[in-house]
């Protein structure tokens, strides 16, 4: 069997099994399995595929077949230009996430600060940021042991150094008997969605961990702590920015102002839905407002 017919096959396969991106899904799945990129699946899919490689192939399809989700079969994920390790233990970096980092890198205009990131799971918005800021010092913060040990692994591999992952619940960890850390810009893709949503037991949702994506409150529980909690850890003109919900972006803006923050917004994903809620912290310690 060619690489052609066998293609053919595993994306009607994955058709039948409702993948809305069967074709590609296959060809991901094979070039990972025989360590190439799509261009030579193009090049020479009129060779013969040999057996054990069909085999191998065989069986990542069957369990893309029941909904497992194509970067936890592959153990990688692209996101801003970045190859990352993935795993079940953190979310799957997404394309809607890079518009934080957009957003981060737009309010990031010195060449010297500070950014932590909460929730950092595989690390993808810290490291994205690190990338393109070398010259800030980059916080990842997970309660998940096994998340920053994989965010540690793709610093490394990606050899990017200003980056310190810790393991920690939201802003523990930061806390010091002599000081507190504060940073030029706190950012997060908490947890929000509700436990009753639908979209739960749908698609890559059904198999990414529960915790890293519902939230109580109908899902603005998290987003509203970060609001009042980051006030303590923001120098003062610093900025918080979070990812949310497309419903959630009115909620959250309303959070910031009850909270102090000015100059609230909500940016618009390329779908045209709120994506992005931030606030910029207006009052140093001790409560005087900036001019």
């Amino acid at each position: 069997m060619t690489f052609d017919t066998l293609l053919a096959r595993a994306a009607r396969r994955l058709a039948d099994a409702g993948s809305p991106s069967a074709r590609l899904d296959a060809e991901v799945l094979l070039c990972h399995v025989l360590d190439v990129d799509r261009t030579w699946l193009y090049t020479w899919g009129d060779r013969q595929a040999p057996s054990l490689e069909r085999a191998r192939f065989e069986a990542l399809l069957a369990a893309r077949a029941v909904g497992c989700p194509v970067a936890y079969l592959t153990g990688e994920r692209e996101f801003w230009g970045l190859r990352l390790a993935t795993s079940s233990h953190t979310l799957i970096p997404r394309p809607d996430t890079e518009q934080l980092v957009e957003a981060a890198l737009a309010h990031a205009a010195s060449p010297r600060g500070r950014l932590l990131d909460l929730g950092t799971g595989t690390g993808a918005i810290a490291l994205a940021f690190a990338s393109e800021r070398p010259g800030w010092s980059v916080v990842g913060i997970d309660l998940s042991p096994e998340a920053v040990a994989l965010a540690r692994h793709n610093a490394e591999r990606l050899a990017i150094g200003n980056v310190d992952f810790r393991v920690g619940d939201w802003f523990t960890g930061l806390d010091h008997e002599e000081s507190v850390e504060r940073f030029t810009l706190i950012v997060s893709n908490p947890p929000y969605i509700a436990a009753d949503d639908p979209h739960l037991a749908r698609g890559d949702l059904r198999f990414e961990p529960r915790g890293a994506l519902v939230a109580a409150e109908q899902g603005l529980a998290d987003l509203r702590h970060l609001v009042v909690e980051a006030r303590g850890h923001l120098v003062p003109g610093g900025w918080l920015l979070l990812e949310h919900g497309h419903g959630q972006g009115a909620a959250v803006r309303e959070a910031l102002a009850d909270a102090g923050y000015g100059e609230t917004a909500t940016l618009r994903d390329i779908g045209g839905h709120d994506r992005v809620s931030l606030g910029r912290q207006v009052q140093g310690e001790t409560g005087a407002r900036l001019t």
